[in-house]
Protein backbone atom coordinates (compact mmCIF):
# COMPACT_ATOMS: atom_id res chain seq x y z
CA UNK A 1 0.00 0.00 0.00
CA UNK A 2 1.40 3.48 -0.66
CA UNK A 3 1.99 6.43 1.24
CA UNK A 4 -1.02 7.96 -0.39
CA UNK A 5 -3.62 5.09 -0.24
CA UNK A 6 -2.82 5.03 3.49
CA UNK A 7 -3.53 8.66 3.20
CA UNK A 8 -6.98 8.32 1.30
CA UNK A 9 -8.26 5.01 3.80
CA UNK A 10 -7.26 7.33 7.12
CA UNK A 11 -9.02 10.13 5.69
CA UNK A 12 -11.97 7.80 5.86
CA UNK A 13 -11.31 6.32 8.92
CA UNK A 14 -11.02 9.66 10.67
CA UNK A 15 -14.46 10.54 9.00
CA UNK A 16 -16.14 7.60 10.62
CA UNK A 17 -14.56 8.11 13.83
CA UNK A 18 -15.52 12.25 13.90
CA UNK A 19 -11.99 12.69 14.09
CA UNK A 20 -11.73 16.21 12.92
CA UNK A 21 -8.03 17.25 13.41
CA UNK A 22 -6.52 13.85 11.48
CA UNK A 23 -9.69 14.52 8.89
CA UNK A 24 -8.61 18.50 8.11
CA UNK A 25 -5.00 17.81 8.12
CA UNK A 26 -4.43 14.36 6.12
CA UNK A 27 -7.14 16.33 3.73
CA UNK A 28 -4.59 18.97 3.63
CA UNK A 29 -2.09 16.65 2.71
CA UNK A 30 -3.80 15.10 0.23
CA UNK A 31 -4.52 18.58 -1.62
CA UNK A 32 -0.53 19.06 -1.43
CA UNK A 33 0.18 15.67 -2.77
CA UNK A 34 -2.47 16.50 -5.23
CA UNK A 35 -1.17 20.20 -5.94
CA UNK A 36 2.65 18.74 -6.89
CA UNK A 37 0.80 16.04 -9.41
CA UNK A 38 -0.58 18.61 -10.98
CA UNK A 39 2.69 20.53 -11.05
CA UNK A 40 4.87 17.58 -12.07
CA UNK A 41 2.51 17.02 -15.36
CA UNK A 42 2.93 14.01 -17.30
CA UNK A 43 5.08 12.53 -15.18
CA UNK A 44 4.25 9.85 -12.73
CA UNK A 45 4.75 10.86 -9.04
CA UNK A 46 7.20 8.34 -7.11
CA UNK A 47 6.76 7.48 -3.16
CA UNK A 48 10.01 10.13 -2.90
CA UNK A 49 7.83 13.14 -4.05
CA UNK A 50 5.38 12.59 -1.69
CA UNK A 51 7.34 11.91 1.30
CA UNK A 52 8.72 15.26 -0.23
CA UNK A 53 5.97 16.49 -0.28
CA UNK A 54 5.21 15.12 3.71
CA UNK A 55 8.05 17.26 5.19
CA UNK A 56 7.20 20.79 3.23
CA UNK A 57 3.89 19.92 5.15
CA UNK A 58 5.94 19.32 8.28
CA UNK A 59 8.33 22.40 7.92
CA UNK A 60 6.04 24.39 7.09
CA UNK A 61 3.55 23.31 10.33
CA UNK A 62 6.92 23.69 12.52
CA UNK A 63 7.45 27.38 11.33
CA UNK A 64 3.96 28.11 12.02
CA UNK A 65 4.13 26.55 15.87
CA UNK A 66 7.39 28.64 16.13
CA UNK A 67 5.90 31.86 14.91
CA UNK A 68 2.64 31.32 17.13
CA UNK A 69 4.87 30.10 20.36
CA UNK A 70 6.61 33.49 19.84
CA UNK A 71 3.79 35.15 19.24
CA UNK A 72 2.12 33.72 22.60
CA UNK A 73 -0.74 31.75 20.86
CA UNK A 74 0.18 28.44 22.53
CA UNK A 75 -3.60 27.07 21.30
CA UNK A 76 -2.59 27.58 17.47
CA UNK A 77 0.86 26.40 18.53
CA UNK A 78 -0.77 22.94 20.07
CA UNK A 79 -3.24 22.73 16.78
CA UNK A 80 0.20 22.82 14.75
CA UNK A 81 2.20 20.32 16.87
CA UNK A 82 -0.55 17.89 16.83
CA UNK A 83 -0.77 18.35 13.04
CA UNK A 84 2.99 17.70 12.74
CA UNK A 85 2.84 14.13 15.03
CA UNK A 86 -0.14 13.19 12.49
CA UNK A 87 1.88 13.83 9.33
CA UNK A 88 4.34 12.35 11.09
CA UNK A 89 2.89 8.76 10.69
CA UNK A 90 3.58 8.61 7.27
CA UNK A 91 7.15 9.83 7.17
CA UNK A 92 9.71 7.60 6.93
CA UNK A 93 11.68 6.60 10.53
CA UNK A 94 13.68 9.72 11.41
CA UNK A 95 17.41 9.57 12.70
CA UNK A 96 17.65 10.80 16.71
CA UNK A 97 20.58 13.35 17.15
CA UNK A 98 23.22 10.25 18.37
CA UNK A 99 22.33 8.73 14.65
CA UNK A 100 22.72 11.63 12.92
CA UNK A 101 25.98 12.35 14.23
CA UNK A 102 27.62 9.29 13.41
CA UNK A 103 26.22 9.51 9.54
CA UNK A 104 27.61 12.75 9.56
CA UNK A 105 30.72 12.05 11.26
CA UNK A 106 30.97 9.32 8.84
CA UNK A 107 30.02 11.71 5.79
CA UNK A 108 32.55 14.05 6.63
CA UNK A 109 35.12 11.16 6.70
CA UNK A 110 33.82 9.44 3.11
CA UNK A 111 34.07 13.08 1.48
CA UNK A 112 37.52 14.12 2.93
CA UNK A 113 35.90 16.81 3.91
CA UNK A 114 38.47 18.92 6.47
CA UNK A 115 37.08 22.49 6.82
CA UNK A 116 34.02 24.49 6.36
CA UNK A 117 34.44 25.12 3.00
CA UNK A 118 33.42 21.84 2.52
CA UNK A 119 30.44 22.03 4.20
CA UNK A 120 28.27 22.13 1.08
CA UNK A 121 29.95 18.86 0.00
CA UNK A 122 28.80 17.08 2.97
CA UNK A 123 25.54 18.61 2.96
CA UNK A 124 24.74 17.31 -0.68
CA UNK A 125 26.38 14.19 0.01
CA UNK A 126 24.27 13.79 3.13
CA UNK A 127 20.63 14.98 1.83
CA UNK A 128 21.08 12.42 -1.15
CA UNK A 129 21.75 9.21 1.12
CA UNK A 130 19.46 10.31 3.90
CA UNK A 131 16.67 12.70 2.76
CA UNK A 132 13.81 12.14 4.96
CA UNK A 133 15.20 10.43 7.22
CA UNK A 134 17.31 13.23 8.76
CA UNK A 135 16.39 17.15 9.20
CA UNK A 136 18.13 19.44 6.96
CA UNK A 137 18.38 21.86 10.06
CA UNK A 138 20.12 18.86 12.67
CA UNK A 139 22.12 18.12 9.53
CA UNK A 140 23.54 21.39 9.28
CA UNK A 141 24.23 22.08 12.90
CA UNK A 142 26.07 19.45 13.68
CA UNK A 143 28.46 19.93 10.00
CA UNK A 144 29.21 23.35 11.87
CA UNK A 145 29.52 21.45 14.98
CA UNK A 146 32.02 18.93 13.29
CA UNK A 147 33.89 21.05 10.70
CA UNK A 148 35.61 23.87 12.03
Amino acid sequence: MTIEERLDADVKQAMRDRDDLVKSTLRMVLAEIKNKRIELVGKEMSEADVEAVLMRCVKSRQDSERQYRDADRPELADKEAAEIEVIMKYMPEQLNEDEARAVVQKVIADVGATSKKDMGAVMKALMAGYKGKIDGRVVQRLVGELLR
